[in-house]
Formats: C-alpha cells, sequence, structure tokens
C-alpha cells in the first residue's frame, strides 16, 4: 500500500512540473470565424400599395430587391408600373372634373439598375444598413389626354368657363424616358431575414426632350411630377423585404495602413565621433 501512494506521489509531482515549464499565454487570439449571410433580397413597395388603396385615380407597384457583393456593397434594383389620372382646376365648377383645365392619364413601367454603399457598423449578426446609393432608371410610358379646356383672357363668348377642346384629345403612345437618382436609406431586419425598409430619392432626367405639336410630359411612372423648367424629381419608398440566404461569409478585417517610423533626430549637443 505504501509503495502504491509513493508512486502516485511522484506521478502528481512530475505532472505539475511538466504544466509549470510550459509559457502560459496572457495574449490570447480569438481565433472564432464570424461569418455573415450573402444572399438575395426580394420585397415591395408599402407605400405604392397604400396610396392605390386611398386613392381611386392611381393605381402602382413597385418590386425591389438586391444582392450582397461584398461586406458594404451591394447590387440594387427596383421595378414597377404606375397609372395616375392628374387634373388641375381652373374654372367654374373646380370641385370637379369638368372645372379642370385639362384631365389626363399617364401609364407605364419603370426599371432602375444601381448599388447601394452600407455605412452602418452591424454587431455579430445583424444586418442592417443605413446606406447611399444610385441609380441608372429608364421608363416607357403613354398619356391620354381626357379633357382639356381652351384658355382666353377674352370672356365675350364663354362669360362663365372656357371653352372646350377637342382637336388635341386621344392618347398618346411610345414615350420614353431616363435619369439618374441619387438614394438615401435605411433597412432594418424586425424579424430573421424580414427587413423594413425606407429611403428618399433625388433624380435629375437625362433625356427630356419635349414631344413637338404634343402633349408635354407632365408626369413619369418612377419619377413623379414634371415642371416647366426643372429637371429634378423627387420620390421615396417604404419597403418590406426578405433576404434569401445563399451562402455565409466571414468578415472581411479592415486593412491597416503601416506607417513608417521616423528617423532620429541628432542631438546637437553630441560631439561627432572620429573615424
Amino acid at each position: 500500500m505504501l509503495r502504491y501512494f509513493t508512486s502516485l506521489f511522484f506521478l502528481l509531482v512530475i505532472a505539475v512540473g511538466s504544466s509549470q515549464s510550459e509559457p502560459i499565454d496572457l495574449n490570447k487570439k480569438d481565433t472564432t470565424v464570424y461569418k455573415q449571410r450573402y444572399g438575395l433580397r426580394v420585397g415591395a413597395d408599402l407605400s405604392r400599395l397604400a396610396v392605390s388603396f386611398f386613392e381611386d385615380n392611381y393605381t402602382g407597384l413597385e418590386l425591389v430587391g438586391d444582392y450582397r457583393l461584398t461586406q458594404n456593397l451591394y447590387l440594387a434594383a427596383e421595378l414597377g408600373n404606375e397609372k395616375k389620372t392628374i387634373g388641375t382646376p381652373l374654372g367654374a365648377l373646380i370641385d370637379s372634373e369638368d372645372g379642370d383645365l385639362y384631365n389626363f392619364t399617364t401609364s407605364g413601367s419603370y426599371i432602375k439598375l444601381g448599388i447601394d454603399y452600407n455605412t452602418y457598423g452591424n454587431w455579430y449578426g445583424e444586418q442592417n444598413m443605413i446606406y447611399i446609393g444610385g441609380r441608372y432608371a429608364f421608363s416607357t410610358f403613354s398619356q391620354e389626354l381626357n379633357a382639356y379646356k381652351i384658355f382666353d383672357t377674352n370672356r365675350y363668348w364663354n362669360p362663365d368657363d372656357f371653352a372646350v377642346g377637342t382637336d388635341a384629345l386621344g392618347k398618346y403612345e411610345g414615350r420614353n424616358k431616363s435619369w439618374l437618382e441619387f438614394v438615401v436609406g435605411l433597412k432594418a431586419e424586425v424579424l430573421r431575414n424580414l427587413f423594413f425598409g425606407a429611403s428618399a430619392r433625388l433624380g435629375i432626367l437625362i433625356t427630356n426632350k419635349r414631344p413637338e405639336n404634343e402633349l408635354d410630359d407632365l408626369f413619369i411612372p418612377g419619377f413623379n411630377k414634371v415642371t416647366d423648367g426643372s429637371r429634378f424629381g423627387v420620390g421615396y419608398n417604404y419597403s418590406i423585404s426578405y433576404l434569401i440566404p445563399l451562402y455565409k461569409k466571414k468578415n472581411e478585417p479592415k486593412k491597416k495602413e503601416v506607417q513608417p517610423e521616423p528617423e532620429p533626430k541628432p542631438d546637437p549637443k553630441e560631439r561627432p565621433k572620429r573615424q
């Protein structure tokens, strides 16, 4: 029995000694690999659906999507269709369509392609975005002049209202416009892979040629209203989208700039050494 305890004692001494001989690393590196979800995110614009439900003179649908290219860069696109009837009230019956100076309906489709850059630094597992981006947009549409009145300062023949015009009535097909768009927005993950987003947009028309002897383009699907003497338009959207994860990728480490160490300055009090 004594020999058994003696052997056990020597084994414990050897084990403790070997464990203390190994250096203790007080600055261990974190070897855990953090991966983020990459994939296709698709959804729809809620604002256009809401306006279509509450307003009789508008119907519209916009599908939104983006694909993650790098940690902060996304390929983005919007595809939509809008139909809107607009009237400008002027005359005796300003509260009805009969009092409109003109009344027209614009209907067409559009597509926007571009990129988004995420400026928000997420914690591990988050996919939120505060982004800036740009789009190239193109729209094809038609305009139909439903009714109009001839504005005339001479009210001798029509003292109560303006004369009704008939020559320019009809549908004008084959309209198209293109523009560039600057985008600022955010996307927040409210549930796993489910995102709510909002964005504001400023567009500038690239092609804005006025048709000769035809109705001017007063509304462009995807761009909004067009005013005389201005090439700018503003818009917004509120989207809900779902991320389809395709793969995971580890975070890309930020590259640190290595600055050269400054050379030591000579001490003026120190005498130069003899060669």
